[in-house]
């Protein structure tokens, strides 16, 4: 069985989970503490300390770098789940990348504005180290006065994927591709909190969203029926 080394509110870990619940296949799920690696540490035999991870079998798999997508092509190709077809392969690349930069930005920075809700206590500490060795002194309090600003800048850098969705259901075609489940696990990580909804001028993403949450591999038709 597969399993999943996660922690639940990064957009990372909720990509490869919901592209494993997506496929129906069985996994289990690992919870690693947020400001704890030393598991990932050793299983990856002290090669890399993020999550996600994925272990099946004797295998344990990791991104190799900030733009690789190691874990969802191999579940891809170990499930057969056509979520990098090659007629897709350069836009999808130019696509995550965006996602990755331009919207998990201000994605995470928003629920991490809530971040006493969700780190335990104990973990307060190594929680905010952690977070102003990476972005600077204050961080959380800067993001936390730039609210408004910074849902302002999520609500414009998803216009071009509220436009893509005119005239069919997913971002790029009538089935979801790798980058509908990218862009779902930075918006399911802003709406992990609970104190955000999605902006209101994004009808489409809204019903898009909906869809892309519930869908499972199991009632799409077959690759060949769509163009028959």
């Amino acid at each position: 069985m597969i399993e999943l080394f996660q922690f639940p509110w990064s957009p990372f870990c909720i990509i490869q989970h919901r592209i494993l619940s997506f496929s129906g296949a069985p996994f289990k799920v690992v919870p690693v503490p947020n400001t704890e690696r030393s598991v990932i540490w050793k299983l990856t035999r002290q090669r890399y300390y993020g999550v996600p991870i994925l272990r099946d079998g004797k295998s344990v798999l990791f991104e190799v770098n900030e733009d690789s997508q190691v874990l969802a092509k191999y579940l891809d190709s170990k499930l057969r789940l056509g979520l990098f077809p090659w007629k897709l392969e350069g836009v999808q690349s130019i696509l995550w990348r965006h996602i990755e930069n331009r919207v998990e930005g201000p994605c995470f920075k928003l629920n991490d504005i809530y971040w006493r809700e969700m780190v335990p206590e104990r973990e307060h500490v190594a929680f905010v180290r952690h977070k102003e060795r990476k972005f600077g002194r204050g961080c959380l309090d800067a993001w936390k006065a730039g609210q408004k600003a910074l849902l302002s800048e999520l609500e414009q850098e998803l216009i071009p994927f509220e436009e893509m969705l005119v005239g069919h259901d997913y971002l790029l075609e009538d089935r979801p591709r790798f980058v509908d489940f990218d862009l779902f696990g930075m918006l399911e990580n802003f709406l992990y909190s609970g104190n955000y909804r999605l902006p209101r001028a994004h009808g489409r993403i809204a019903k898009w969203y909906d869809r892309i949450k519930s869908v499972q591999f199991k009632d799409l038709p077959r690759e060949e029926e769509l163009h028959s």
